[in-house]
């Protein structure tokens, strides 16, 4: 490559859930690993600028609490939100709150190409080309499977990355022409590749048995019936071990570190090898987030979502079930039918889930953003005709 300044990528994310800035962080990766110090990244949340009122910073802090404590009225304030005239409300409202922030952040940081994985950032971006008269290349990546909402579909992007045929057609139908749309699944980071042991190895070294049949079991602040999963787990009298990992959960890590266990168990709060963990297990129990449900079908594995947020979730949780990579299971009778469906018969089942989530999963999605991020940076032209929707 040439000696020349590096091409500056800025990913504008949010910390509203785990998936937008591990999206972020996969793209970068992505960037990173083939062009080197050809390129600079930076993976940069808007809403922690100093002029966003503080108020509103803290609503990021408030999200797992208002998902948890009141998932009804967090599903009906996702529906309002997405019928049209709210929408152009609250764009107009975003465009005030975002617009001085996002314009100190292009000037700071002179990107070449501007990678969007939270939708709140488009209409702002919008406001500001039209008030500088001066555009910069919008890439968007949507990080939900199925239930997505109008504010994704904007016409300053010039590419929008969607997930599935499904949220493809949902973008068509909100005016986005087909040149500006890619279908390439949700970006997973390429490090959820880098362990090639053979599952047996990655277990003998957690301290768990090599050949026994393995859930990975995950929470986090937002799941609410993680106990219930792992009481059923613990109980069924199945031949089965447990990966445990509260993330972050603290109250439900002591409760676990009490439990009494019936079955080969290890017990994470927080980790950072979850990849690791993915490849030592025969299937994973978790909710229904966009982030883990794409790792989860890259790495191949089945899934049991005790957890769906309606609304946000519930096109996510319908992929995997319509696609035959998994099953919804709420209710720890729900959760035993389920285990027992998937391990009779030799586990027939189970391995046919296994064979849809690997069919269904796309663990390029990271690379083909890259390279299409990379060759807009390098060049001084656009990427595809503007959208019709201005």
């Amino acid at each position: 490559m040439k000696n020349s300044s590096p091409k500056q990528i800025l990913v504008l994310t949010s910390d509203m859930g785990f998936g937008h800035r591990s999206a972020a962080k996969a793209v970068a990766a992505a960037l990173e690993t083939p062009y080197g110090d050809a390129v600079h990244v930076d993976i940069i949340n808007a809403f922690d600028h100093k002029s966003v009122p503080a108020v509103v910073r803290e609503q990021q802090v408030e999200y797992d609490r208002r998902v948890r404590e009141a998932p009804e009225l967090y599903q009906i304030g996702y529906q309002v939100m997405d019928a049209q005239l709210s929408t152009s409300l609250v764009e107009i409202g975003l465009t005030a709150l975002l617009f001085q922030a996002l314009s100190d952040i292009l000037k700071q940081n002179k990107p070449d190409v501007v990678i969007v994985t939270h939708p709140m950032y488009l209409e702002p971006l919008h406001a500001i080309f039209r008030h500088t008269r001066r555009t910069i290349p919008v890439l968007t990546i949507v990080t939900d499977l199925g239930t997505v909402q109008r504010i994704w579909f904007h016409p300053v992007s010039d590419v929008t990355f969607v997930p599935t045929e499904r949220v493809y057609n949902l973008a068509l139908d909100a005016r986005l022409q087909p040149d500006a749309l890619k279908v390439t699944g949700i970006p997973v980071h390429p490090q959820i590749f880098s362990d090639k042991r053979p599952a047996a190895e990655i277990r003998a070294a957690l301290g768990i048995e090599p050949d026994r049949r393995t859930a990975l079991v995950v929470g986090s602040p937002r799941v609410r019936n993680l106990l219930d999963a792992v009481g059923v787990l613990n109980h069924s009298n199945f031949p089965l071990q447990a990966i445990v990992v509260a993330g972050g959960d603290d109250a439900v890590y002591a409760e676990l570190q009490q439990t009494d266990w019936h079955l080969p168990v290890v017990v994470y709060n927080l980790v950072d090898n979850m990849p690791t963990l993915m490849h030592a297990a025969d299937f994973i129990v978790c909710k229904a987030g966009g982030l883990i449900v794409t790792e989860a079908l890259a790495c191949g594995l089945p899934l049991m979502l005790i957890d769906v947020i309606e609304g946000q979730e519930t096109g996510n949780a319908e992929f995997v079930v319509d696609n035959g990579a998994g099953d919804v299971a709420r209710m720890p009778l729900d959760m035993l039918e389920t285990l027992f469906h998937w391990l009779s018969n030799e586990g027939q089942l189970l391995k046919s889930r296994a064979h849809n989530a690997h069919q269904v999963g796309r663990p390029q999605a990271a690379d083909e953003i890259a390279e299409l991020a990379w060759t807009l940076a390098a060049s001084d032209h656009r990427v595809s005709s503007k959208n019709s929707g201005e």
